[in-house]
C-alpha cells in the first residue's frame, strides 16, 4: 500500500507545529494584547487546520458528487506565487478539478482511471487528499500538464519546500509596521509581529496544499 498519508500530509502537519511553537515563544513577552492577538492567531490556525484535515479525511464535502471509476490526471497550478496540485476529472461531459496536498507520485501520474467515493480519491493503492473544495472552472493561472509516460517519482526536502513556503511571508514586515502604528509597540512588538506573520503566511501556504514540484 501506498504511504500516502505521511508524505502528503507530513509536511503542512510539521509547518501547523512550527507556527504553534513560534506564537508560543512570544508568550512570555507578550502584554494584554499582544496575548489576544496571539490568541486569536492560534485558535484560526488550529481551526483551519482542522478543517483541512476534514477535507482531506472526508468529513467534510469538497463538492465533488462523482463516485465510481472516472478518468483524470494530474495539473499543476502556478497562480503568482501560488503552486499547487490539482486532479482534473471528467465524468461523462463534466470537467471538475479538485486541489490535493502534494506527494511525489502526482509528479508521475500519467491519466489514469481514478476510484472515487463520497470520501476517498483512489489511483490503485494511493490515496490523494483534498486540500480544498472542488472547483467546476478551471485554476487561474497556468496549469502545467504532467508527462505522458512515468517517470521516476522526484524528491523534494522540508528544506525547499519551506523557501518556497516562504514566499508568501513577503508581506509580514507590512504587517508588523501596521501593528506598531495602531498599538504604538517599539522594535520588539515590531520583531514578534513580524515573526508570527511570517509562519503564518508560510503556514497558510502548505496547509493549503502547496506544490514544490
Amino acid at each position: 500500500m501506498s504511504d500516502g498519508p505521511a508524505r502528503a500530509l507530513t509536511y503542512p502537519l510539521l509547518v501547523t507545529s512550527g507556527t504553534l511553537v513560534v506564537i508560543a515563544a512570544w508568550v512570555p513577552f507578550a502584554d494584554v494584547d499582544q496575548l489576544s492577538a496571539l490568541a486569536v492567531v492560534a485558535l484560526a490556525v488550529l481551526a483551519y487546520t482542522a478543517y483541512q484535515g476534514g477535507l482531506a479525511f472526508g468529513v467534510f464535502p469538497t463538492g465533488l458528487v462523482a463516485t465510481g471509476t472516472v478518468r483524470g490526471r494530474r495539473v499543476r497550478q502556478q497562480y503568482r506565487l501560488v503552486s499547487r496540485s490539482w486532479l482534473e476529472i471528467s465524468s461523462g461531459d463534466r470537467m471538475v478539478w479538485q486541489p490535493v496536498f502534494y506527494e511525489p507520485s502526482l509528479s508521475v501520474l500519467t491519466p489514469a482511471e481514478l476510484e472515487l467515493t463520497d470520501r476517498s480519491i483512489h489511483e490503485g493503492d494511493t490515496r490523494f487528499f483534498p486540500s480544498g473544495r472542488v472547483r467546476t472552472t478551471e485554476p487561474a493561472g497556468k496549469l502545467v500538464d504532467n508527462p505522458s509516460r512515468p517517470i521516476d517519482p522526484p524528491t523534494f526536502g522540508i528544506a525547499r519546500r519551506l523557501v518556497l513556503d516562504l514566499q508568501q511571508a513577503v508581506g509580514a514586515p507590512l504587517v508588523g509596521l501596521l501593528w506598531v502604528y495602531v498599538m504604538n509597540g517599539g522594535i520588539g512588538a515590531f520583531v514578534a509581529t513580524t515573526t508570527v506573520a511570517a509562519a503564518a503566511f508560510t503556514w497558510l501556504s502548505a496547509i493549503r496544499g502547496s506544490d514544490p514540484s
